[in-house]
């Protein structure tokens, strides 16, 4: 019964690292604010975090619409 929970524990790490890294690879970039993946990771983040990825991609992509996750109520406008 231990040995199953220690295959399950290492295998939830492992995938959060990998999240965890697509992630941040994602709101770090510099070539695209529109990668779906990435979108779709940042946009099912808790708030502070998908608040920080959100900042972090206006910085860099600021004169472009907002990906879905980070746009105001209008769609068109960074949040």
């Amino acid at each position: 019964m231990s040995r199953i929970i220690l295959v399950v524990l290492v295998v939830l790490i492992a995938a959060t690292g990998f999240i965890g890294q697509r992630w941040y690879s994602y709101v770090s970039n510099t070539s695209s604010a529109y990668d779906e993946v990435g979108i779709e990771i940042n946009s099912r983040l808790p708030g502070p975090l998908n608040k920080w990825g959100c900042d972090k991609l206006h910085a860099t992509f600021g004169e472009v619409p907002p990906p879905y996750g980070c746009a105001s109520a209008d769609g068109t406008s960074w949040r």
